[in-house]
């Protein structure tokens, strides 16, 4: 089991900027990548940014030459720095890490964190 844990998200003007960190705890061994997800209200979970265990970052158009992924040394914690932020990146983002088992790739979620930018 993995757990993943979230922080960092919260209100700001339109503009500015905000980091998100997401650290993996448990059996977090044979990880293939990690990444943020969000979702707004009444829109499907969509991705924003991810990166694979090698290093390779994937980007959604809307915030690239925004947001940043990276990650920690030990490579169980990943974050996501957001700058110029728009009214439109208003979502829950929730933490994701693939871990392959056996022949195929098991997602795990984190709990979420609330980005809600004002205008």
């Amino acid at each position: 089991q993995v757990q993943l844990a979230e922080s960092g998200g919260g209100l700001v003007q339109a503009g500015g900027s905000l980091r998100l960190s997401c650290v993996a705890s448990g059996n977090w061994f044979s990880i293939t990548g990690m990444g943020w997800y969000r979702q707004a209200p009444g829109k499907q979970r969509d991705l924003v940014a991810e990166i694979t265990w090698e290093g390779t970052t994937n980007y959604a158009d809307s915030v690239k030459g925004r947001f940043t992924i990276s990650r920690g040394n030990a490579k169980n914690m990943v974050y996501l720095q957001m700058n110029s932020l728009k009214p439109e990146d208003t979502a829950v983002y929730y933490c994701n890490l693939r871990q392959l088992q056996g022949a195929g790739l098991f997602p795990y979620w984190g709990q979420g964190t609330q980005v809600t930018v004002s205008s």
